[in-house]
Parts: C-alpha cells; structure tokens; sequence
C-alpha cells in the first residue's frame, strides 16, 4: 500500500523530469565556464545523450542512480508494484546499453556520470571529466571490444552529502 495519496503520488512524479535535472545542470555549468561548449539531446544520436560535445567526438549521459539502477544507496526498488518497477528500471538497463553500444558503433567516445558521484563534486571528478575530454584513448570508452560485463565506461563514487559546488 502507498503512504502517498493518489494526488499526492501524481505530483510527485510530474515533477520527475528527464531533462534539465539538477545533476545534469551542475555538469553543464562546469563544462560551460571550463571552455567546453556542447549541444543539448541530439535526437540523430542513439539516446540522445544530456550532452553532446562534437569538438571531442564525445558524449556524457548524466544518469540518475534509481531510475538506471546504479550500485549504489539511491538505487532501491520501490516495495508497492516490485514487478512493475523491476520490469521497467531493468528496462532503462538494458536500453542504455544498446544505446552505449550504438555510440561506439558510430565512434562516439561514451561518459556517464552518476548523480551520487554529483553530490559530492570534487576535483577527482573535474580530472576524470577533463582526461575523458583530452585524452583519444580514454579508459573510460571501450571501441571495438565493448562488452556488457566491463562497464567501464561509467564512473561512479558514491557520497552521502547533498549536492555541492563550489563558484567557478
């Protein structure tokens, strides 16, 4: 049974947005007054990734940690309709990594960033992002041999401390 009245629960997820979400603004705002410059959602790509940065041949996708199922604290399965949401957030699993795979397939160089590794900006997090910028043969992006059981094109760290950063 939901604790949330049925009006409650329907303004709860209306304000769930896929797009422009904190985590993915923070990340914009630090690319942004760092110099990069990027287009937002292209639809011709797989996914359509948060950003798209053509300068770089790269992408980043901006993933939240419950709704693409990241190891981490914030990515439980709610107990009400366990099937339903078991059927659903494995299905963003598996249609992220066709999508990954589509982009290296097209010579996209892949990033994701998790929204529990935003949390807690640090400058670790800057380093990866700018090597994953600079670098052709990042660690991050798997070319010809990308398999579904090495992720290594995800960077994760988990935190406890609500988002923060710091005026650039």
């Amino acid at each position: 049974m939901d604790v949330l009245t049925p009006e409650q629960r329907h303004y709860n997820m209306s304000q769930i947005h896929s797009k422009d979400t904190k985590p993915e603004l923070i990340v914009r705002k630090w690319l942004w007054c760092h110099g990069y410059r990027y287009r937002l959602h292209r639809k011709d790509l797989p996914g359509k990734p948060d950003i798209v940065l053509p300068k770089y041949n790269a992408v980043i996708f901006v993933h939240g940690c419950f709704w693409h199922r990241h190891n981490c604290k914030y990515a439980s399965t709610p107990a009400t309709r366990k099937d339903f949401w078991e059927e659903k957030l494995n299905g963003n699993v598996e249609r992220d990594k066709v999508n990954v795979r589509k982009l290296i397939e097209l010579k996209w160089r892949v990033l994701v960033i998790w929204e529990c590794e935003i949390k807690k900006w640090d400058t670790a997090l800057e380093e990866k992002i700018i090597n994953f910028l600079r670098l052709k043969n990042n660690p991050f992006v798997q070319d010809d041999s990308y398999d579904d059981s090495q992720e290594v094109f995800h960077i994760a760290a988990e935190s406890e401390i609500d988002y923060v950063i710091e005026d650039v």
